[in-house]
Parts: C-alpha cells; sequence; structure tokens
C-alpha cells in the first residue's frame, strides 16, 4: 500500500493528471479499478498526482529519454534503465524496463543478464554499461575511469552524458518508488 494518498479521477483537475489517467486508465478511476495495460497497479501514477507539477517534472524526463532525438542507442539506454533498477533493488524499476528491452527484440540472454545482480552480457557494449550503472548506484555516482572512459570512448561525450542523465534520472524514480512504497506496482 503507497505511503501517499492515492489520487481518484473525480479529485484530477490538472491537465497532466487528467491527461496521464486517460492516456493509461481509459475512462476509469485507478483508484477504484487499478491497473494499466503492462500488468501494473498503476498506484505510482495515482500517488504522483499528488503534486501535479512533479508529474509533469516526471513526464517531461519520460519524454526526454523517449525522445527519437536522443543520441544514445534506446537499447543501451533501456540496459541502463533496467540495471539502475536491479542495483538499487526496485522491482519496479526493473521490470519496467525489461518488459521494454523484450519489445525491441533484444535476446533473452542479455536481458537475463541485466537483470541478475552481478550479471554481465556478452555484448561488449551492454556490459560497459552494466558496469558504469553499477558503480553509478553502488558509489552514489563515483565511478571509476577503468568503468568509464572506455564506455565513453565506444558512445562519445553527447550519447555518454544523456546515458549519465537518464540512468540519474532513473536512480530517483527507483528511490522514489521504493520510498513511497509503489514498489508493488510492477
Amino acid at each position: 500500500m503507497p505511503r501517499l494518498r492515492q489520487v481518484s479521477r473525480s479529485e484530477a483537475e490538472a491537465p497532466i493528471v487528467v491527461a496521464m489517467y486517460d492516456y493509461l486508465f481509459d475512462d476509469r478511476d485507478p483508484v477504484v479499478d487499478p491497473g494499466t495495460a503492462d500488468g501494473t497497479t498503476g498506484d505510482w501514477w495515482t500517488v504522483m498526482a499528488n503534486s501535479p507539477p512533479a508529474l509533469q517534472h516526471a513526464v517531461d524526463g519520460f519524454l526526454f529519454y523517449q525522445d527519437p532525438g536522443r543520441v544514445l542507442d534506446p537499447v543501451l539506454r533501456e540496459v541502463a534503465q533496467l540495471r539502475v533498477g536491479v542495483a538499487a533493488g526496485s522491482r519496479f524499476v526493473a521490470e519496467q524496463h525489461r518488459l521494454r528491452l523484450e519489445r525491441l527484440g533484444v535476446e533473452p540472454a542479455l536481458i537475463e543478464a541485466v537483470n541478475t545482480p552481478g550479471g554481465i552480457p556478452d555484448d561488449p557494449a551492454a556490459a560497459e554499461v552494466v558496469v558504469l550503472v553499477d558503480q553509478m548506484v553502488a558509489g552514489l555516482g563515483a565511478v571509476d575511469d577503468e568503468a568509464f572512459e572506455p564506455l565513453r570512448a565506444r558512445l562519445g561525450d553527447e550519447a555518454m552524458l544523456e546515458l549519465c542523465y537518464i540512468t540519474t534520472m532513473y536512480l530517483m524514480h527507483a528511490v522514489l518508488s521504493k520510498t513511497l512504497q509503489t514498489e508493488q506496482d510492477a
């Protein structure tokens, strides 16, 4: 059960809350009749609706990382997001991004390696992302050059910045989900 009140559809007045409820729950009240198309209960959304500006900020972050103008390869982005969930112990974050990797057509063996604590994928780029993310999460940003520089050389500065930004954004989502107890939303 979430630690904060869930906002019902009848209370939803802010355009961002109404838009997200319509998008995720059709015409249902997600507090009375929970559930999203991807199998989550949706309580993350109903809790975030307590602060429409915070919800808008989160949605803007989702739009940022999904923008086709990103330089970062979407598979590597999703590898990072899945691994953040694993490394931070957030089932909610991990499951969402495991599903996204499946939808991107990524091989099950790679997904399983990323989704296993201590696992390292055979794919060299994905392995470098996993090593970096593990250090970012465990060290709260402290990363050694041996983890950072090979990936920077592979990706370039712009994609590397996008990777680090999106990774830390999802670390925040993992921590927030655990704190607010929306983890069962996985």
